[in-house]
């Protein structure tokens, strides 16, 4: 049974979420959810995650997942947020207790911060399976970008977060603490030795000008000309390209605090002894010196 999916552009970020159902009247999951942030006055709001539950409204859906795809770093991600509305489970890959270890150093966060993945509601592994109302799927880990990445297949659609990207784009970057080209590049031939017919549905699209963000693509278009991998390009080659290109790439804006939130499952730090919530900017530490 093949996914109903309908699909929601965040402008601000570049980011896709999905509305991942069986049928009106039956389940739904939504897939990688943005909380708004604004940088310069650090104000929070909820306006987009709010749309993926009027659409859930719309079709008499009842929301059972929330699912990261991975811990971002270009969004804020509002599953707390919508856990808190509609009861349904936060999941992402086992790999985020690698990530939320990491990062706790990086950050110097409380000492008590948990880095055993309990503040989401589920870890999954490479091939495990699960139910979306009446749909089956499963999941592939996807790691490079970084090492909880993780693809979502759900009968013909496949949510690949941050691996490929539009085909005149190529494909995500690895050189994020934890990620790694290789391992990308392996990741990124599973997903391509999916069947020809299946739809990639995206986590961000960056169009060149003159073309409009799209949310999906199939495995047949990705194979056929993206422009990283088109031409069965090798390993070695790939990691060259990837990380030559890599090193011209500048930290993406929202990094800093969006990976203080998303390794928290979407939620915000604890408040401080003056009740007020902070962010922690740490010098330094990411990017070229």
């Amino acid at each position: 049974m093949n996914p109903q999916v309908e699909s929601f552009h965040d402008p601000a970020t570049g980011t896709f979420s999905h509305l991942v159902y069986d049928h009106d009247g039956g389940h739904a999951a939504i897939i990688d959810p943005v909380m708004d942030f604004e940088p310069a006055s650090a104000r929070i709001a909820y306006d987009s995650a709010r749309r993926l539950l009027d659409a859930a409204h719309a079709h008499s859906l009842a929301v059972e997942w929330i699912l990261e795809t991975h811990a971002h770093a270009d969004h804020m991600s509002a599953a707390a947020w919508l856990r808190e509305q509609t009861g349904a489970k936060v999941a992402i890959g086992r790999g985020i207790t690698g990530v939320q270890a990491r990062f706790k150093e990086i950050f110097n966060l409380e000492p008590d911060f948990p880095v055993d993945g309990r503040q989401f509601d589920h870890l999954f592994a490479d091939g495990d399976e699960f139910r979306i109302g009446t749909l089956d799927a499963r999941v592939i880990a996807t790691p490079g970008h970084t090492e909880d990445s993780i693809t979502y297949v759900v009968g013909d659609a496949a949510f690949i977060g941050d691996t490929l990207f539009a085909p005149d784009t190529g494909t995500a970057r690895a050189d994020f603490p934890g990620g790694d080209a290789a391992t990308l590049y392996r990741s990124l031939r599973r997903l391509l030795d999916l069947p020809a017919d299946t739809r990639l549905f995206l986590c961000h699209d960056y169009p060149p000008a003159g073309r409009d963000a799209t949310p999906a693509t199939t495995v047949a278009e990705e194979r056929a000309s993206n422009v990283h991998l088109a031409g069965d390009v090798d390993e070695d080659a790939y990691v060259r390209l990837r990380t030559n290109r890599d090193a011209s790439l500048p930290v993406p804006k929202l990094l800093l605090p969006a990976l203080q939130v998303n390794i928290r499952g979407g939620a915000l730090p604890p408040a401080e002894a003056n009740g007020v919530r902070y962010l922690r900017i740490p010098l330094d530490r990411l990017g070229a010196a």
